[in-house]
Order: C-alpha cells, then sequence, then structure tokens
C-alpha cells in the first residue's frame, strides 16, 4: 500500500460545489482514470481518501490537499495527467507525491493563508484602514457568537479568536474594494473560518457589507521544528 498525497485547485468555476458532491466527483474521477486505489472492508465498500480540510461553499482555492491510498504505485506524473484529463474544468491537480506519513492531513495543517475581498460601504483613506488592522490585531481579545448544537439544542457561545489570527495584511484599497491577506489557524488543533473574521471585523467597526465577499485560499501549512511550511 501507498500513500499519494495530491495538491489541487478549486477555481470560481466550480466555486459552489459542496464538499460532498467534491467527495464524489473525485470518487468518479478516480474510477474513471484507472487509479488503483485501495478500498474500504464491508458491505459498501469506498475509496480511501481523504482531504486536509473542508472548503466552504462559494470559496476558491489554490492550495487543497488530499491523501489517497493507492495498492501500488503508480508515476506520480501519470496519476496527475490522468486524473486532469477527466476532472471537469474547475478542478486541477497541481502536484502528486509519495509520502510516509502517518498521521491525518486534518492532523498535520495548523494553519491556511486567504485573500479576502469585501466592500466598504463607504470610502476610506488607506491610513485609516492600517490604523483599523493594527488596533485589531493589537486586541487581546476579539468575541464573536458561536451557535453549537449540545444535546439536541442549540447553544450560543461567546469565543474569543484572537489567537485563531496569525497576521492580516493590506493588499488592495481601490474603489471601495478590499482585499486583506490572512493566516488564520485551521485544523484539528483549531480552526476559524475566514466568515467569521469578517463577521468581527464588523463587530469592531469596520463599515462593509458582511454578506457581499469573496474568499480565496492560497494555501494550507504545517508547522515543523518551530517553523511553518507548505505541506
Amino acid at each position: 500500500m501507498a500513500r499519494l498525497r495530491v495538491k489541487f485547485k478549486k477555481s470560481s468555476l466550480i466555486r459552489y460545489i459542496s464538499h460532498l458532491d467534491l467527495m464524489r466527483l473525485f470518487q468518479r474521477a478516480l474510477r474513471r482514470a484507472n487509479v488503483p486505489v485501495e478500498y474500504s472492508q464491508g458491505y459498501n465498500p469506498k475509496p480511501k481518501f481523504s482531504f486536509a480540510t473542508a472548503l466552504a461553499l462559494g470559496t476558491t482555492s489554490d492550495g487543497e490537499y488530499m491523501d489517497i491510498e493507492l495498492i501500488e504505485k503508480i508515476k506520480p506524473e501519470d496519476f496527475i495527467e490522468n486524473m486532469n484529463n477527466v476532472l471537469p474544468e474547475g478542478i486541477k491537480i497541481l502536484r502528486a507525491y509519495y509520502t510516509e506519513e502517518i498521521k491525518s492531513l486534518m492532523a498535520i495543517i495548523e494553519w491556511s493563508s486567504y485573500l479576502i475581498e469585501l466592500k466598504l460601504l463607504n470610502e476610506v483613506e488607506k491610513e485609516n484602514i492600517l490604523d483599523f488592522l493594527n488596533d485589531f490585531l493589537d486586541k487581546d481579545e476579539l468575541l464573536i457568537l458561536k451557535k453549537k448544537k449540545k444535546k439536541g439544542k442549540f447553544v450560543t457561545k461567546e469565543i474569543n479568536i484572537r489567537k485563531k489570527i496569525n497576521k492580516i495584511e493590506l493588499m488592495l484599497l481601490e474603489d471601495n474594494k478590499l482585499i486583506l491577506k490572512t493566516l488564520l489557524k485551521t485544523g484539528s488543533s483549531g480552526n476559524l473560518k475566514p466568515e467569521d473574521l469578517i463577521k468581527s471585523f464588523k463587530k469592531e467597526g469596520l463599515d462593509i457589507n458582511d454578506e457581499e465577499y469573496k474568499i480565496h485560499r492560497l494555501e494550507l501549512f504545517r508547522e515543523k521544528d518551530g517553523k511553518r511550511e507548505v505541506l
């Protein structure tokens, strides 16, 4: 058995496909590309592959990852070519390599980098945006309300997201369009959705349309020996 780690992108052409449909799409593509995938045991065997983390509906990405268990090794370059020949427009395999990693991708990843495009409701000077971001990151607490289901009932809880934000950079401010680059906590050790960061921006006084935005994931990172690195 061999584990193939795969990086792929998801463009705006297919941004509204759900995570479940994405899994089904890859199941079909693996069959059509004749990839020797290992299957689970039982009444309803399924191909053994797993994603690093689910991508929210409407979000695009240049840095999605999945691990595929194979019953025999094939050339990574052949896998890339064969899969891209059968995948629909909007999904593209970028890289593939073998790994002996035992831990799951979800357990490995620590951070995600995103581009977040926001619409300002009023004209704002660049200096004011920079001041807002500096003040925002200087806070010890950034509280948001999260709703969770517990024992069949929905419970609302206030949580502090500050430690889940590594950095925020201003990339563009033009015609009331604001683009920020962020690095947010991701994975089983903690997770912050960009949508929750946007809510926090609004709560802390940034005058934005918090229902009209675009999110693009750039890359996923792990931490090793105190340093961040790409998977």
